[in-house]
Formats: C-alpha cells, structure tokens, sequence
C-alpha cells in the first residue's frame, strides 16, 4: 500500500487528528495537508544515492537470501553467519549493513507474497494492548576495560510504540545458556520479555517477531 493511501485511511477511515498521522507515519503537518488535499499525487522523497560497500556482493547475498528463506527455520544459517560468509568474500562493512539489506529484502519478498496471494501481511496500525514487537541488534561497550560486543533485546509496543531496550552477552532462548538475574536463572529471551512486560505494564495479545529473533 503506497503511503498516500496509508495518509488515506488514516485521516478517512479511522478519523484520526493531522497531528496523530505525522507522529504515526513520521511527516510534518503541513505535508500531510498538503496530500491529502491534493489527493492525487503520491509523496516522494529524495534520497541522495550512496555507494555501499555491499554493493559489489548484493546480488549474491540476495541469492543467499531467498535460499535461506527455503529451508526450515532450524536449517537456516543466522544472519551473523551470512555477514561472516560475505566478509570471507572480502565485504568490508559491519553486520548492521548486512541486516538492514536483509530487512528490506524480506520486505520487498513480503509485498511481492501479497502481490500473489500468498505470504502474511502486519497491519499499519494497532490496538491498545494488540500486539507487541521483538528484535535483536548488535552493539558494543567497554567492559572493565575491554571493547565487548553485546546482543541488544529491542521489544516496542504496536499501539503506543513504548519500548525497552536492555543488553546481553549472549543472545539465545536456550534455557542450557543461563544469565543470573537477581538470583534467578533465565534465558536472555525470557528475561528480555519478562523485563518488557514489567516495564511496560501488562502481556499484549501476541508479539510480532523478526525471522531472526
């Protein structure tokens, strides 16, 4: 769905104020009056073209994709694997040009899926209460002293987008790796989403999850 139809349905549909549409879809004000009182263009927006160093390797990263994405989820190789297979190629850049690629392949794949009939489609807009979003990154800090990488646990509400970040040395819902918080032994998947759900006040409905999480 192009954005001026998700500006649409926003302002016609669900009735929703000019302020709560650029807070939602990230436009000023004045833009989001300015298209839907034209109602027949669609906006754009320029985007400066820079090279990547992923550029020279897209095209086999995309191939690796698509098989990846054939086999069953406990068959394929994990995102840090296919950044370490690129960078053995002679791929220079870090793991957050890797999957931010990624990312927008599975979306592209997705939107084609729909195009056809077939595939999932994750509404625009929420319910208080309706679903949550769960995602790992990866960062680095120094620990007493030395340079550690740390697998980050992103988990945002749908409705409000309220979110709690909170970091971890490993990344795994195995219960056989256990992290030690207040005592107690959880996996840092748990312990992400126990932690969420405290902060954050209640359990939504479901959690809407990343092929990678």
């Amino acid at each position: 769905m192009g954005l001026l139809n998700v500006i649409r349905r926003m302002a016609l549909r669900q009735k929703l104020p000019i302020r709560e549409i650029a807070r939602r879809t990230g436009l000023s004000r004045n833009t989001i009056k300015k298209y839907l009182n034209s109602g027949t263009v669609e906006p754009k927006f320029a985007v400066p073209e820079r090279p990547s160093k992923l550029d020279p390797f897209a095209d086999k990263f995309a191939a690796w994709l698509k098989t990846e994405a054939s086999k069953s989820r406990k068959q394929r190789r994990p995102l840090t694997r296919l950044h370490a297979d690129l960078v053995a190629l002679g791929f220079t850049g870090s793991y957050g040009r890797v999957a931010t690629f990624a990312r927008a392949w599975r979306a592209d794949r997705q939107r084609e899926q729909q195009r056809t009939g077939r595939g999932s489609f994750v509404p625009l807009t929420f319910r208080a209460g309706e679903a949550f979003q769960f995602d790992w990154s990866e960062d680095y800090a120094v620990l007493g002293g030395e340079r550690a990488k740390l697998q980050v646990a992103h988990i945002k509400l749908s409705h409000s987008r309220a979110f709690l970040v909170r970091a971890y040395l490993l990344q795994t819902h195995d219960l056989s790796h256990r992290a030690r918080t207040d005592g107690a032994a959880m996996a840092s998947m748990f312990d992400a989403h126990w932690h969420g759900f405290r902060v954050l006040g209640g359990v939504p409905e479901r959690g809407i999850y990343d092929s990678e999480a």
